[in-house]
């Protein structure tokens, strides 16, 4: 049941993304650390989840790691992946649980999404090597 998280979300914190995104690969020029922390401290992206026939869209037209992303998928079948980071993966998205898990994989890496719905809030997952990353969105 995807229908409880169309729509357009916004999000609302972040914590440990930083962290998440150095387990990804992002190399900090020096004196950019600081920086680029603050940047994804403040930048508030937004994320739009929508349904087309049995594909489902998610758009984020803005991002911290550099341009907009939006993938296109059926649930449960593996599809090809460019990340906003711009790491080209396999991934699979399926519904377990009442929640969307998303899974990358690139060059014998692998990062989950888990994407679910509680107290009318998106909670986001974002997990690598034991890196956990929350972000949560308030629907708009």
């Amino acid at each position: 049941m995807i229908e409880p998280f169309l729509g357009t979300w916004k999000l609302v914190s972040s914590n440990n993304f930083e962290f998440f995104l150095r387990e990804l690969g992002k190399e900090w020029e020096p004196g950019e650390q600081f920086a680029s922390r603050n940047v994804t401290d403040l930048a508030k992206p937004s994320v739009n989840i929508s349904l087309n026939g049995e594909k489902v869209n998610i758009q984020t037209p803005e991002s911290e790691v550099g341009r907009k992303q939006e993938i296109s998928f059926k649930l449960g079948q593996e599809f090809e992946e460019t990340t906003a980071d711009n790491r080209k993966t396999k991934s699979i998205v399926t519904l377990e649980r009442g929640a969307l898990r998303h899974v990358q994989k690139w060059d014998g890496k692998e990062t989950t999404i888990k994407r679910k719905l509680l107290d009318g809030k998106m909670v986001v997952e974002c997990m690598m090597k034991g890196v956990v990353c929350t972000r949560i969105y308030e629907k708009v």
